[in-house]
């Protein structure tokens, strides 16, 4: 099990920030030093708080690796469309024709630059913009 670490200044979580598993066990602890001694929090329940953070923490890192997935996946449709005739629209009033020439990453996003068979040259085509494939 991983956890993340929160960078402060002055010993306060910056507000952008989520809370990791590190932040939930302090929760916890300071949940025990706090406690009154004489209704002391059932062991139970502790375990209980505990096994649900570290759902938690799994759940997040799924979800980061289904992320990862899903970008990879992407770049590997991409790289397949090289050389390949498509069809596209940019908005819903404009679309177009061409072969894919080149593919760039922007912000971990493949965009393909698209050339017409007039030579009119189109960028920043992403996957999800294409209509056709030939």
């Amino acid at each position: 099990m991983t956890t993340s670490s929160v960078t402060s200044v002055g010993g306060a979580s910056p507000a952008s920030t989520t809370l990791g598993m590190q932040d939930l066990l302090k929760i916890l602890l300071t949940q025990l030093q706090y406690q009154d001694p004489t209704q002391p929090m059932d062991n139970a329940q502790f375990v209980a708080q505990i096994a649900q953070f570290a759902t938690l923490d799994q759940t997040k890192q799924m979800a980061d690796s289904i992320t990862q997935l899903v970008a990879s996946e992407s770049l590997t449709q991409s790289v397949g469309l090289l050389g390949r005739t498509v069809g596209y629209t940019v908005s819903s009033t404009s679309s177009g024709s061409g072969q894919v020439t080149s593919i760039s990453l922007s912000n971990g996003t493949p965009t393909m630059t698209i050339t017409a068979s007039d030579g009119t040259v189109t960028n920043g085509i992403s996957v999800s913009q294409l209509t056709s494939v030939k």
